[in-house]
């Protein structure tokens, strides 16, 4: 057991590495200068990193050029044309056949603008094309700049500075904000577990005795709150700064891909769920050792102000952990799916949940005679979580066999073992199902029947996926649809895939990799490059991975929508580059990195290809290219929304014409 709790603390340790989302290199300042008698020069100023340039103005800037667009209204008037600090480089265009114009380094972008009063607040849109020599990235913000300075007719000049706005793309805040919520709810849940539950009479007791200074009293409850939140917040947040400033954005998702992927930490995870789930059903109880637990609650009544509030909030956090150690261990799992600091605000997140009742508490101390008592339903509690945990363990057991492709939990065993849990989980909620330490059930409450038909409802849900229902909303913790053997009504997996020709030739690593709901495309981008050109077609580049849950909702809520099944089928060539794959390419597809390393799994190749073309390596990860490989429009992520996806698609297919 010792050695069970070190494995769980290090597993806890490490589920701290995020992901970086897709951006534009080139930054953007705007400034105001007030040049008097009414009239203000707006300076836009571009950046530009040493590998790229961007496009001149007008007809030197080709197909793509760069535009500064100061948007007049009724009292700001645009005087003259947009004027740059320096002349272009340039040159003749082999490809377009064409002069063309670019700048490098820093250039400045300058419009003047009249109004009558300062003080007004002007927007300004710049639109541009970033390049290097292989690669092209479109890029659009919005700026706003104030007029500030004197009135019309006085002469003196001040300046006003803004920061970039926001990036353009697709919105990924809808997914950081589904995590952040249900990383609440995890932290209100835990409050109802037995190890956590019998700490708020100790919270009452411990602030009742000095509650006779009121503004001592709730400095000392909102301290309380302070120290439990960074008991749980600070590692984490050291762990992930540490890593990202020692190794930068490509080590931190090196080694969460592993964490995420490799099939020693999910079988790991799947066998501490299954052992925490046990210790709920109460086959044992863990424990950290008594020796820490003890100490720690020893030095509450020694220490007195702050010390003995914060030893009262490591006693809450330390006799708590074998309720909460679980919970965390989920938040932190789904939140590292995200960018590299989502951990870090998931965790804050839970722990400002869980801390909460314990402040009010400390604050309000009669609270306690309005709260429930504890007693057998602390311990229902448990075994409900119990159920959840086992359902919820066998996900890292179904990540691990869809990366190495095992084949021993499809998505029809995986589902049996759902609806069999579930269905326990019903009949002990109806009292027909009875653990070591639950009092006997004599009647059923409203609230607890309530549950029990919730529960059967969702076995219900469940039972139609046997023969191929698609379950939307479960479709990130399922196995994908292509594992099944059976399809009612349709095909099951287990087939090759094949190219979208009328040779149907064979598409490599078409024997072990399959795209969803049925359509074709390919593995490997030179393949889907050679068959684009051949058709005319662009192509739609899915960086995507077999444990990424946002990758399957994606796929079964969007991509199933005929509306983009239709486009994706009909005017793209589709290719999807799994980035956490570990089957190992042939010798000749190895990649060697400017480092030195050699990357020999298809799942590290593909991954240094989304970091180092596109900067990303946040899954899911949307890019439309040209036959030739250049980027159309923006990137995209996760994002539900079917009718932007499309009208995204329908943008970017628009660029390359």
């Amino acid at each position: 057991m010792k050695h069970l709790k070190f494995m769980f603390a290090v597993l806890l340790s490490l589920m701290t590495f995020g992901l970086s989302a897709q951006s534009t290199r080139t930054t953007w300042t705007t400034t105001a200068t007030d040049l008097g008698e009414g009239l203000y020069e707006i300076k836009v100023t571009a950046s530009i990193p040493e590998d790229l340039h961007i496009y001149a103005l007008g007809e030197l800037g080709g197909y793509n050029p760069t535009t500064i667009t100061v948007q007049p209204t009724k009292k700001v008037e645009v005087v003259g044309e947009v004027t740059p600090s320096k002349e272009p480089r340039t040159y003749y265009d082999e490809v377009f056949k064409m002069n063309m114009g670019d700048y490098s380094g820093e250039v400045t972008f300058t419009q003047q603008v009249r109004s009558r009063k300062a003080d007004r607040e002007v927007k300004v849109l710049i639109e541009w094309q970033e390049c290097t020599d292989q690669t092209c990235q479109m890029g659009e913000e919005e700026q706003s700049v104030v007029l500030s300075g004197s009135v019309a007719g006085k002469g003196k000049k001040n300046e006003a500075t803004v920061a970039p706005a926001e990036e353009s793309g697709a919105a990924t805040g809808g997914n950081f904000w589904s995590i952040i919520i249900e990383a609440i709810l995890w932290g209100f849940a835990a409050l109802l577990t037995p190890c956590v539950f019998p700490m708020v009479p100790m919270t009452v007791s411990f602030f009742m005795k000095g509650s006779e200074n009121k503004r001592v009293a709730k400095f000392r409850a909102a301290m309380y709150g302070v120290f439990i939140v960074a008991l749980y917040t600070l590692p984490i947040a050291a762990l992930i700064l540490i890593t990202k400033v020692v190794g930068g954005d490509a080590v931190t998702a090196d080694i969460f891909n592993w964490l995420a992927t490799h099939w020693l930490p999910n079988i790991i995870f799947f066998a501490v769920f299954m052992v925490f789930a046990a210790s709920f059903f109460g086959a044992f109880e863990i424990v950290l050792p008594s020796k820490l637990v003890n100490k720690s609650d020893e030095n509450v009544d020694k220490k007195k102000g702050l010390g003995g509030v914060f030893f009262l909030a490591l006693t809450l956090v330390l006799v708590s952990f074998s309720c909460t150690g679980p919970i965390v261990g989920s938040v932190l799992i789904k939140a590292t799916q995200g960018e590299v600091l989502t951990p870090i605000f998931a965790m804050l997140a839970f722990s400002l949940a869980f801390a909460l009742p314990f402040v009010l508490c400390a604050l309000f101390p009669g609270l306690l005679n309005k709260m429930p008592k504890s007693g057998g339903w602390l311990n229902s509690v448990k075994v409900v979580l119990g159920f959840v945990e086992v359902a919820l363990g066998f996900k890292f057991l179904s990540t691990a066999d869809q990366v190495y492709h095992w084949g021993l939990l499809d998505r029809e065993v995986y589902l049996a073992i759902w609806i069999v849990v579930f269905t326990m989980l019903g009949f002990y909620l109806l009292g027909k199902l009875r653990f070591k330490h639950d009092s006997e059930v004599k009647y059923i409450s409203t609230f607890r029947l309530a549950l029990a038909i919730g529960v059967f409802t969702f076995v219900v849900y469940m039972i139609p996926g046997m023969w191929g229902a698609p379950l939307k909303a479960l479709s990130g913790y399922l196995p994908p649809m292509q594992t099944q053997d059976f399809v009612l009504g349709g095909e099951g997996g287990g087939t090759a895939a094949t190219a979208p020709k009328a040779e149907q030739r064979t598409v490599k690593y078409g024997d072990f990799l399959e795209l969803p709901l049925g359509l074709e495309g390919y593995f490997d981008l030179e393949e889907a490059k050679e068959y684009a050109a051949e058709v005319g077609k662009p192509i739609f580049l899915d960086f995507t991975g077999h444990g990424c849950v946002n990758c399957r909702e994606m796929e079964a809520r969007v991509w199933s929508d005929p509306a983009v099944k239709t486009k994706l089928e009909n005017e793209f060539v589709i290719c999807a580059l799994y980035v956490d794959d570990k089957k190992q390419v042939a010798k000749e597809d190895w990649v060697t990195t400017e480092s030195g390393k050699v990357l020999k799994t298809l799942g590290k190749i593909n991954s240094n290809f989304a970091l180092e073309q596109f900067g990303a390596n946040a899954q899911p990860h949307y890019v439309i290219l040209d036959a030739e490989g250049n980027q159309l429009g923006d990137a995209r992520g996760y994002d539900l929304d079917v009718a932007a996806f499309v009208e995204w698609m329908d943008r970017c297919v628009a660029e390359g014409k």
